[in-house]
């Protein structure tokens, strides 16, 4: 009588298959065990963990502005981004916040992404005005009574390369800080 062969890691031997996602899976145990601890959803202010970042989903008022700001550094520094990188991020949040406020009006509702990636972090804004473009003012950058305008041309030094596209729910700002 023929007796049939042993699944593999019946016998104590383990495929390399299985070793592999048994590895991942105990590091993504270990990864989610360091994550930041997020505040609770609330109207208005609904966010999630995102691989080495976060994604919070908003309505425009003050209180999800600065909840956004503060996460924005907070959870930045918890995987791993420097306090000068974290600073820029969260003035880009800003920055990014107040466009979109300008361009669809108050409460407005909104998604923002801000993780790590490597040697840099990413900031994305999601708002549903898929029509309204970002558009540079005359304002020089160096007046000294200009009280708006210059936001685009800060966003040129701190984030050369920002683009804006298409999103599912309108458009997408898409900022990169490197943290070399």
């Amino acid at each position: 009588m023929m007796t049939s062969p042993a699944p593999p890691g019946a016998r104590g031997d383990s495929s390399p298959d299985m070793d592999d996602m048994l590895r991942r899976a105990r590091m993504e145990d270990q990864r989610r065990s360091q994550r930041p601890v997020l505040p609770a959803c609330v109207p208005g202010l609904y966010v999630q963990h995102r691989d080495r970042g976060v994604v919070a989903h908003i309505t425009a008022s003050e209180f999800t502005f600065s909840a956004v700001r503060g996460l924005t550094v907070s959870v930045l520094k918890a995987y791993g981004a420097g306090q000068a990188i974290a600073d820029t991020a969260e003035w880009l949040v800003s920055e990014l916040l107040g466009n979109a406020v300008r361009a669809c009006g108050d409460h407005v509702p909104l998604v923002v992404e801000v993780y790590v990636t490597g040697r840099s972090v990413q900031v994305n804004v999601h708002d549903p005005a898929a029509d309204v473009l970002p558009h540079r003012s005359t304002v020089a950058m160096d007046s000294e009574t200009a009280e708006s305008g210059r936001g685009l041309g800060l966003l040129d030094m701190l984030a050369p390369g920002w683009d804006v596209v298409p999103s599912p729910v309108g458009k997408q700002i898409r900022c990169r800080i490197d943290a070399r």
